[in-house]
């Protein structure tokens, strides 16, 4: 957490006399990069992030297989859903993998290929996805979106765990 986040900041009012301002609300989130795209998830969401984990499955579909100690995560292929761009092939090693845990206790990996970061976006960052693009792209996944005014502006598409199992496992 940063200093501002858990603490009012002292700032001078035009008077020159001190006065507290309210730090504005924030969101904890995981943020990570698939493709050209950055997303995030809630922190209340994510299990536990491992490393160099080797994935199973034929690479013809979007899930794989995955051990995480004395259980098995099914592994949630992003990279493929939203860019169907993945060669089918033996076993591969996800450099990270997300764990998610969904509310019936099974657990889900997303692999990403560079550590995800913690990340605090202003509440007044977040925007709700209109519910048409939702219905028609594959990153219908996303309910919010954030924009992070800063020399390059960043656009964070947060995603729903609800909608990213809904969508991307077999019924």
């Amino acid at each position: 957490m940063t200093f501002e986040s858990t603490h009012s900041a002292l700032t001078h009012s035009a008077r020159g006399s001190l006065r507290q301002k309210k730090a504005e609300p924030q969101v904890r989130v995981i943020v990570f990069s698939i493709g050209e795209l950055t997303l995030a998830l809630h922190i209340e969401v994510v299990y536990k992030i491992i490393s160099n984990t080797l994935v199973f499955g034929s690479g013809l579909s979007n899930v794989g297989i995955a051990h995480l100690g004395e259980h098995e995560l099914t592994i949630l292929d992003l990279q493929q859903n939203l860019y169907q761009n993945r060669t089918p092939g033996q076993a591969v090693t996800a450099d990270y993998v997300i764990v998610i845990q969904s509310s019936n206790g099974e657990f889900y990996g997303i692999p990403v290929s560079v550590a995800p970061t913690i990340m605090e976006l202003p509440i007044s960052t977040i925007r709700v996805l209109p519910e048409s693009y939702r219905n028609a792209d594959t990153l219908g996944i996303a309910t919010h979106t954030a924009v992070i005014e800063a020399e390059k502006p960043l656009t964070l598409f947060l995603l729903d765990v609800y909608q990213l199992l809904h969508k991307l496992m077999p019924q």
